[in-house]
């Protein structure tokens, strides 16, 4: 399975909304830079969060680890016995 087009399109315009337009919508005020840059700081964090959860399961490092008896009894069920 290869990664999609359509998460990938999705999950950047909304992150790029959060970090990049809202900034620009923040009312004056005295902490107004300060909301920007938060605003700003959690788009492109939870961003590449997403992205790295979303590229790690392209070609997971860990499989299940199933016990011998498992291993058998899945073997005989699907017609290919393992002879031990």
């Amino acid at each position: 399975m290869g990664a999609a087009a359509l998460p990938f399109i999705i999950f950047t315009v909304l992150w790029g909304g959060i970090g990049g337009v809202l900034p620009l919508i923040v009312p004056k005020g005295p902490n107004r830079g300060i909301i920007q840059v938060i605003l700003m700081l959690t788009g492109a964090c939870c961003w590449l969060f997403w992205l790295c959860c979303y590229v790690a399961q392209m070609n997971p490092l860990i499989g299940p680890k199933l016990e011998k008896n498992a291993v058998l009894i899945i073997a005989r069920q699907w017609g290919d016995p393992i002879r031990t």
